[in-house]
C-alpha cells in the first residue's frame, strides 16, 4: 500500500549504534525492556519527516541525537509507493527511500527512488511527499509519543482536550490555512486599492492637457467673438440710449402728475388741523381736574407702601434670629451626645487595660537587637562587593563608549572617500560630469536636440572650458567659485527661456544660467585694480580658450580680486595683517576662506564633505589612494569591533554578578527593616507596660453639665423669638389685606383719568402728525417735486443729443443691418460687453504667451496617455475581478469548513456514545467551537463508583 513504511535504518542515532527494522504490511509491536530504544525508533520518524527536535521533547537541537562519541547520525526510511494513490510512480518507482542525516553544524535530507539514486533534497519536495501521503507527525493522532499521551492522559483541563481534538482532526491546519489566505487577500485589496489610487494623478494630468488642447482651439473663436463684440458694443451704446430716453420720458410724466395729488394733501391737512386744535382744548382742562384727584391718592398708597416695608423688615429679621437660635441648638444637643460618648469610651478603655510581662519584652527585645547585627553586617559586605564591581563596570562601559564612537568615525570616513572614489570613476569617463554628474550629461543632449531654437549656442558648464596652470590649486579654486562652475551661460533672455525648459525636461533643477553678451571682447584689466602681492589671483592659474567664460568669472565672481596662498597662517598675514588693497578673499591650498570687510576680520573653514580635485590630472592614482585609505580604516574597525566584543562579554558577566548580588541584598534589607519595626513594637509594648496612667473624666463631666445649662438658656430664647414672630406675620397679614382693600379703590377711581389722558394723548399725536403731513407735502413741493421735473427735462434733452453722436459713430463702424446675424445684441449692457472684451483679449494675451507647444503633438501626447491609462485600467480591473473570485472561493470554503466541522462534532458525539453504550457506561460529551473546549463527563455502572468522571486521568483510572 502506498504511503506505509516497510524498513527502518537507524544508525549512531540516540542508543542505537546501528538497527535495521523491517516492518509489515499492518500493525507492528515492537517490544523490549526499559532504555534499550523503543521510543528512540519513534523519535528518529519525527526527525525524518521534518519534526523539530523540541517538538519531539527528547532534546533542544538536532545534534543532540547523534550517539556520545560519534560525529554523525543517519536515518534511513523506506516508504512503499505502489497502487493508485503512489506519489510520482515514474519518478520514484515502487519504493521511496527517505534519508536524514545529522552531524554537529547541520542536516540534509536525500530523497531516492528505488534504485538508490538521488532525486531530490529540497525541504519543500520532502513536504510535497508528506501532504500527498498525509504523514504529520506533530499530530497526536499520527505519532503518539510517550510524553504526549502522559500529558493527554493527565490533562484535566477542556482547552487542552480541545486543542488535542483541532488539531487530530486537522481542523487546526486548515483553519490556520484559511485565516492566511484572508490575510493575504486583504493585503492584495490593499495593493490593488494603491495601483487604483495611482491612476488618478495621470488622470487629473490627462484632462489638463484635453483643457489645453481645447483652450488652443479656441484662441481663433476668441478673437472672432472679440470682433463680433466690438460690433456689438458700438450699437450697444446707441440702443441704451434710447433706452434712458424712454425711460426718461415715462419719469417727466410721472413727475409732472404728482403736483396735483401733493396740492390736495396739503389743502386736506389744513382743514384737519382747525378741527384737532378745538378737540384738544376741551380734553387738557378735564384732564386738569381728574390730576389733582390722582395726586392724593398717590400719597396715600407712599404711606401704606412704608408701613408694609417696614413689618416685612420687621419680619425677616426675627425669622433670621429664629433660624439663628435653632442652628445653635441642634450644635449643642449634638455636642452633647459627643461629650456622652467619649465618657464612655474613657471608661471602657480603663476596664479593658492589661498588662504584659516585662521579663519576656526584654528577652524578645535582645533576640531581635542581635539579628538586626547579623543582617546589618551581610548588607555592609553586599554593598561593598556591588559597588567594587559596579566601579569596574563603568570603565568598561566608558571604553564601549570610546570604540563605538572611534567606529562611527571611521565609518563615516570610509562613506566620505567611497564618495570621493565614485566621482573620480565617473570622471575618468567623460570629464564634464565633474560639473553637475549625470544631469549635465543630459541637459548636454537636450540642448543639441533643441539646438535651432538657441539664438546662440549656450555655454558651460563653466569650468568644463577652465584649466589649471596647478593642481597644486585645484580645490582652493573649487572652493573660490563653488556652484558657480555648474553654470551655463546663454546671450539672451529668449535662450535663459529655453535652457530652463531644456533642464526641466531633464529634471535638473536650480540650474543656475548667466545671461552675458558673448560679442564683449576679453575684459583688460589695469594693474592698479589687482592686488598688490605677490601671491597668485584666482584668474592668474586659470586658462580658458572661450573669453566669454573668464568675463563671466570676473563679472560674477571677481576672480581678479580672490588671492591664493598656500597655507593657513600665511593667508591670515595677507588677509589681516597688511591691509592689502583689491582683495576680496583669501583662500588657502586646503579651502580656508579668509575676508575683512571694515573692522570684522572673518575665517570660514573648508566644507565638511570636500569634493574630489575637479581638475585632478591622474584621477586613476588618486582612486588607488583613495582605495587604500578606506582598506585601512576598515581593518582598524574589524580590529576595534573584536575589542568591543571582548568587552561587551565582560560587561555581560559584571552585569549578572551585580544583579546577583542585588538579589541576595534585597531579601537581607527587607528582613532588616522587618527587625527593625519588630524593634520598634516590643520597645513601645515595654514603655506602655511602665505607665500606669490613670482616667480623669472630671473634665469631660463638668463640660457636659456647662453643655446641658446652655441648651436649657437656648430653648427659652426659641420659646421668645416664636412668640414675637408669630405676632409680626399676623401683623403682616393684616397690612397686606388693607393695602389689597385701598388699592382696589384706587384702581376703580383711576380708570376714568386713564382714560382721559390716553384720549389726550391720542389728540396730540394725530395734531402733531397732521401738521407734520401737511409740512411733507409742501416740502416735497417745493423741494422735489418741482426741482425733480425741471432736472429731469434737461437730461431729456442731453440724452437726446448723445442719442445722435453715438449713432453717428456706430455707422462707422458698422452698418445697423449687419447686427442681424448676431444674437443678445439689445440685452446686453455696454459696461457687461467692455468687460467682456477685456477678459476675452486678457485670455486671447494669455493663451497666445502660454502655448509653445504645436497642437499635434499635444493631440499626440494625450493619445499616449489616454492608451496607457486605458490599459491600466483594464489591468487593475482583472486583478480586480480575480481578488473577487478569491474571496468568494475562500467565503464557500470557510462555509464548508464549518459545515464540516459541525459533522466532525456529530460524529465524535455519536462515536463516543457507542463506545459508552458497549462497556455498560453512561455520559456525554461537549464541544463548543465557539468557547474552544471539550469537556467529557462519565457516570459508572451501579455496581461501581457512582461518581462522575470529568478528566481524563480519571477515566483512564476507571477503564484501567
Amino acid at each position: 500500500m502506498a504511503g506505509t513504511i516497510s524498513r527502518i535504518r537507524l544508525e549512531n542515532f540516540m542508543c542505537h549504534s546501528s538497527l535495521h527494522i523491517e516492518l509489515g504490511d499492518h500493525v507492528n509491536f515492537i517490544t523490549g525492556q526499559n532504555g534499550s530504544g523503543k521510543s528512540a525508533i519513534l523519535t528518529a520518524l519525527c526527525i525524518a519527516f521534518g519534526c523539530r527536535a523540541k517538538s519531539t521533547q527528547r532534546a533542544a537541537t538536532l545534534k543532540d541525537f547523534i550517539k556520545t562519541g560519534c560525529s554523525y547520525a543517519a536515518i534511513v526510511v523506506d516508504i512503499n509507493n505502489q497502487g493508485e494513490d503512489a506519489f510520482k510512480p515514474e519518478v520514484y518507482g515502487n519504493l521511496i527511500i527517505l534519508e536524514r542525516r545529522i552531524t554537529d553544524s547541520s542536516s540534509s535530507t536525500i530523497l531516492k527512488d528505488q534504485h538508490g539514486r538521488k532525486v531530490a533534497h529540497r525541504k519543500d519536495d520532502l513536504t510535497e511527499i508528506i501532504e500527498h501521503f498525509n504523514i504529520d507527525v506533530e499530530n497526536p493522532c499520527v505519532i503518539m509519543s510517550q510524553d504526549k499521551s502522559r500529558e493527554f492522559l493527565h490533562s484535566g483541563n477542556d482547552k487542552d482536550k480541545f486543542k488535542f481534538f483541532f488539531k487530530a482532526t486537522l481542523l487546526q491546519q486548515v483553519n490556520e490555512l484559511l485565516e492566511t489566505i484572508k490575510d493575504q487577500l486583504n493585503n492584495a485589496d490593499s495593493i490593488v486599492e494603491e495601483l487604483e489610487k495611482s491612476i488618478k494623478p495621470v488622470m487629473r494630468e490627462l484632462d489638463e492637457l484635453r483643457q489645453k488642447i481645447k483652450n488652443m482651439e479656441h484662441i481663433e473663436e476668441i478673437s472672432h467673438d472679440i470682433d463680433n463684440l466690438k460690433k456689438k458694443l458700438a450699437w450697444s451704446w446707441v440702443y441704451d440710449v434710447d433706452k434712458q430716453i424712454g425711460e426718461q420720458t415715462v419719469k417727466l410724466q410721472k413727475l409732472k402728475e404728482r403736483i396735483p395729488a401733493c396740492q390736495e394733501r396739503i389743502d386736506r391737512n389744513t382743514v384737519l388741523l382747525d378741527e384737532l386744535k378745538k378737540e384738544l382744548i376741551e380734553k387738557e382742562e378735564n384732564v386738569r381736574s381728574l390730576a389733582k384727584k390722582t395726586r392724593e391718592v398717590h400719597m396715600m398708597r407712599k404711606n401704606m407702601d412704608d408701613s408694609i416695608t417696614e413689618v416685612v423688615k420687621q419680619k425677616v429679621e426675627l425669622e433670621a434670629e429664629h433660624d439663628r437660635h435653632t442652628d445653635m441648638l441642634g450644635k449643642m444637643n449634638k455636642r452633647l451626645r459627643q461629650l456622652q460618648a467619649q465618657l464612655r469610651d474613657f471608661q471602657l478603655q480603663h476596664m479593658q487595660h492589661t498588662q504584659v510581662e516585662a521579663s519576656q519584652i526584654e528577652e524578645d527585645i535582645q533576640n531581635i537587637q542581635s539579628e538586626i547585627d547579623y543582617a546589618h553586617s551581610n548588607i555592609t559586605r553586599l554593598k561593598e562587593d556591588e559597588k567594587e564591581f559596579s566601579e569596574e563596570l563603568s570603565g568598561i562601559l566608558k571604553s564601549i563608549s570610546e570604540i563605538t564612537k572611534e567606529i562611527t568615525e571611521n565609518d563615516k570616513k570610509i562613506q566620505d572617500l567611497k564618495y570621493e572614489t565614485d566621482d573620480l570613476l565617473q570622471r575618468q569617463s567623460n570629464k564634464v560630469t565633474a560639473f553637475g554628474g549625470q544631469r549635465v550629461l543630459n541637459l548636454l543632449e537636450s540642448i543639441e536636440r533643441n539646438n535651432r531654437r538657441f539664438k546662440s549656442p549656450p555655454i558651460g558648464p563653466i569650468g568644463a572650458h577652465l584649466q589649471l596652470a596647478s593642481d597644486f590649486w585645484s580645490f582652493a579654486v573649487d572652493c573660490a567659485f563653488g556652484n558657480l562652475l555648474d553654470a551655463f551661460i546663454v546671450s539672451c533672455h529668449k535662450d535663459l527661456q529655453t535652457l530652463r525648459e531644456c533642464a526641466k525636461q531633464v529634471n535638473y533643477n536650480h540650474l543656475r544660467i548667466i545671461v552675458y553678451d558673448f560679442t564683449r571682447p576679453r575684459l583688460n584689466i589695469p594693474d592698479d585694480s589687482l592686488p598688490a602681492t605677490k601671491h597668485p589671483t584666482v584668474l592668474s592659474v586659470i586658462q580658458s580658450e572661450n573669453h566669454t567664460v573668464l568675463n563671466v568669472l570676473v563679472d560674477q565672481g571677481s576672480a581678479e580680486r580672490q588671492v591664493l596662498v598656500q597655507d593657513y597662517e600665511v593667508g591670515k598675514s595677507v588677509a589681516f595683517d597688511h591691509r592689502i588693497r583689491n582683495i576680496k578673499d583669501v583662500y588657502t591650498s586646503d579651502g580656508y576662506r579668509m575676508f575683512s570687510r571694515g573692522s570684522v576680520q572673518t575665517i570660514l573653514p573648508p566644507n565638511k564633505r570636500p569634493r574630489a580635485g575637479r581638475w585632478c590630472s591622474s584621477p586613476g592614482e588618486r582612486i588607488a589612494e583613495l582605495k587604500n585609505e578606506v582598506a585601512d580604516f576598515q581593518r582598524i574597525n574589524s580590529e576595534k569591533r573584536g575589542q568591543k566584543r571582548k568587552l561587551d562579554h565582560d560587561r555581560c558577566n559584571l552585569e549578572q554578578k551585580i544583579t546577583s548580588l542585588k538579589r541576595k541584598r534585597e531579601p537581607e534589607e527587607r528582613r532588616l527593616a522587618n527587625k527593625r519595626l519588630q524593634l520598634d513594637d516590643a520597645k513601645k509594648a515595654s514603655a506602655e507596660n511602665n505607665s500606669h496612667t490613670a482616667v480623669d473624666t472630671s473634665e469631660l463631666e463638668e463640660e457636659l453639665k456647662h453643655v446641658k445649662n446652655d441648651i436649657q438658656q437656648k430653648e427659652l430664647l426659641l420659646q421668645k423669638a416664636n412668640v414675637r414672630l408669630t405676632a409680626i406675620l399676623r401683623e403682616v397679614d393684616d397690612r397686606k389685606a388693607a393695602y389689597k382693600t385701598f388699592m382696589d379703590s384706587v384702581n376703580d377711581e383711576a380708570g376714568p383719568f386713564n382714560n382721559a389722558s390716553s384720549e389726550l394723548d391720542l389728540a396730540k399725536e394725530k395734531l402733531e402728525a397732521a401738521q407734520q403731513e401737511k409740512t411733507h407735502y409742501e416740502g416735497v413741493m417745493r423741494n422735489k417735486v418741482l426741482p425733480d421735473i425741471k432736472m429731469a427735462e434737461e437730461e431729456y434733452a442731453e440724452l437726446q443729443q448723445l442719442r445722435q453722436d453715438y449713432f453717428k459713430k456706430a455707422s462707422i463702424i458698422c452698418p445697423e443691418s449687419d447686427l442681424e446675424v448676431l444674437s443678445h445684441v439689445a440685452g446686453s449692457t455696454p459696461e457687461q460687453l467692455s468687460a467682456k472684451i477685456n477678459r476675452l483679449k486678457l485670455r486671447f494675451d494669455q493663451e497666445s504667451r502660454r502655448y509653445s507647444e504645436s497642437i499635434d503633438d499635444l493631440r499626440e501626447l494625450h493619445d499616449q496617455k489616454e492608451h496607457k491609462i486605458f490599459r491600466k485600467q483594464q489591468l487593475y480591473a482583472g486583478f480586480r475581478l480575480k481578488l473577487n473570485s478569491c474571496q468568494k472561493a475562500l467565503d464557500m470554503r470557510w462555509n464548508k469548513f464549518q459545515r464540516n466541522a459541525g459533522l466532525l462534532k456529530r460524529q465524535l458525539t455519536w462515536l463516543f456514545n457507542e463506545h459508552l453504550g458497549k462497556k455498560g457506561i453512561s455520559g456525554f460529551i461537549n464541544l463548543d467551537y465557539k468557547s474552544k473546549v471539550l469537556s467529557i463527563e462519565v457516570t459508572m455502572p451501579q455496581d461501581a463508583s457512582r461518581d462522575t468522571v470529568r478528566d481524563t486521568r480519571g477515566l483512564s483510572e476507571k477503564w484501567a
